[in-house]
């Protein structure tokens, strides 16, 4: 199968910039360099978005954590880019309102004052006011919440959003203003000439095809997979990452029985955890468990699914069980490695990202937050273009809108989908058939099919299932039974073979596995199959 973006490959003799890596930090870089009118590629090895940037905790947040550390300027930048992404990506990204229950006076006080200097920083990008709620008001408002020693909650607001569908979006922005942008082809080298790094070499993993690819700079951000790339120009390049594993369940919404989410802010590890609705379910997470080993798709232990299970089950009134649990996901943070090579505490390892030139010609970019992702992305490409020389042009992507962008008139599922809303319903309206829903339980449609594999360079069921239709990690068994349905309405569209169909649905199964929880599995440290 030829795909299209390879003869544009072949015809480009030099980018001005190449980017590794198609999550948050890749795409948002190449929608920084693009707008600024530089010839700019992004290769990406799997689907965008489709390891960390897919597996977040759904908040567009200015870190209440990192305040209770003393990072202050940290908080206030994430504040001013909350504010940004709400603005520029309105059908994605929504005031949220979090309630932390207080069981004794002290926390009332402590989280109230807090969160009051939450408030301050954020200035004109408040999302509005925190306040103390009684007990009654919070069990009105939360009636999920554990009633046995509550004395009340303290209301404060944050931004939700869904990761995957917002790199997706990105994605089309950046190739708006002129970027081209390839999933599934993997870099396997780097082209140098004595110390200087000038391009890539890169397999397209569909069609097999090499290519040799020339440019003014590189830019690696490629997450976890960032010392991979430096160790193509240097064997013995330090590493600079150590993974952090963050796993979440998903669970029905009906635990909580709130429109609101709850935030806990002090586990028995000392992180906090979320509780959030989102597409009509309850995720909860995330643990914070370090990791030597990294993968595109890794496995929840354990010991991570009990630590978020017993820690819910002291804040809801009904404690879910391992059998409630519709679909567990993992993934990992890119953490700045620490200087110890024997420690093991993630509390030691930076949560700001880091940019450093690491050779000339290449660029790498590591560690921050979905949240934080334009400002990244600017900064890298204010040392792209002062490293490579290239012709100096101010950021725009302050005040860009992101594609889709558009406020609800009413609250319609497909309103995720923004500005492309209507389109979707033209669809249905010229062939009433693409209104079929792919499951009985859910709203989702044969035309939403149609449109991401015309429109969202989706090439598997697994992207249709995972990131563009998030079924796979709301709810695992859902996402198994629409596998058929959606090969076979993609292999329609593209005209492939019944083998593809088979051999798709296949290796989503496999893959999906991995999502359900194995409650069988006691002796086994991986909970997961897959």
């Amino acid at each position: 199968m030829q795909r299209i973006h390879n003869h544009n490959l072949v015809n480009q003799s030099e980018w001005d910039v190449i980017i590794i890596g198609g999550g948050a930090t890749g795409l948002g870089t190449a929608l920084d360099s693009a707008s600024r009118g530089l010839k700019t590629l992004l290769i990406e090895q799997a689907d965008f978005a489709k390891g960390t940037s897919s597996r977040s905790t759904k908040l567009v947040h200015g870190g209440v954590r990192y305040l209770a550390q003393g990072d202050i300027a940290l908080v206030k930048h994430a504040l001013k880019e909350r504010g940004l992404m709400q603005k520029n990506a309105a059908h994605l990204v929504h005031k949220e309102e979090f309630l932390i229950p207080c069981y004794d006076w002290f926390s009332v006080a402590k989280y109230l004052i807090g969160l009051k200097l939450y408030d301050w920083l954020a200035g004109r990008f408040s999302f509005g006011t925190s306040k103390f709620f009684s007990k009654n008001e919070t069990l009105r408002i939360m009636p999920g919440v554990k009633e046995k020693g509550l004395k009340g909650s303290i209301r404060y607001f944050d931004g939700r959003f869904d990761d995957a569908r917002l790199a997706i979006n990105i994605a089309q922005t950046a190739k708006e203003q002129g970027a081209t942008l390839v999933n599934y082809m993997r870099v396997v080298n780097l082209i140098k000439d004595n110390d200087q790094i000038k391009g890539v070499v890169a397999t397209d993993a569909i069609t097999n095809e090499t290519f040799e690819l020339k440019a003014k700079v590189v830019i690696n951000a490629t997450g976890v997979f960032v010392d991979e790339i430096l160790q193509m120009n240097d064997s013995k390049a330090r590493k600079t990452v150590r993974p952090s594993q963050g796993v979440h369940i998903v669970l029905k919404k009906e635990f909580l029985n709130s429109d609101s989410a709850l935030m806990i802010p002090q586990t028995s590890d000392g992180r906090v955890l979320f509780a959030v609705q989102w597409h009509n379910h309850l995720l909860v997470g995330t643990t914070d468990t370090p990791l030597d080993e990294h993968s595109l798709e890794p496995r929840a232990l354990k010991q991570e699914t009990d630590f978020i299970l017993s820690t819910a089950a002291n804040y809801f009134k009904t404690k879910p069980t391992e059998n409630d649990i519709l679909s567990v996901f993992s993934g990992l943070r890119p953490l700045a490695a620490p200087t110890d090579s024997n420690s093991n505490s993630t509390k030691e390892i930076s949560r700001d990202h880091k940019l450093m030139v690491s050779a000339k010609g290449l660029i790498t970019i590591t560690g921050g937050k979905w949240t934080t992702y334009r400002r990244m992305a600017e900064e890298t490409v204010d040392l792209a273009i002062k490293q490579a020389q290239l012709s100096p042009v101010a950021c725009k992507t302050e005040h860009l809108p992101i594609h889709g962008c558009e406020n609800a008139s009413d609250d319609k599922y497909l309103n995720i989908y923004g500005s492309d809303r209507k389109h979707i319903e033209t669809l249905i309206k010229e062939n009433p058939e693409l209104a079929q829903k792919l499951h009985t339980d859910f709203p989702y449609t044969h035309a939403e099919v149609i449109w991401s594999t015309r429109n969202e360079m989706t090439e598997t069921v697994e992207d249709i299932l995972s990131r563009r239709l998030r079924v796979l990690i709301i709810d695992a068994k859902a996402a198994i039974e629409m596998a058929p349905v959606v090969a076979s309405v993609m292999a329609k569209e593209i005209g492939a073979s019944k083998q593809w169909e088979d051999e798709q649905v296949n290796s989503f199964v496999k893959l999906a596995e991995g999502y359900t929880y194995k409650s069988s599995n006691k002796k086994e440290e991986p909970v997961l199959a897959g």
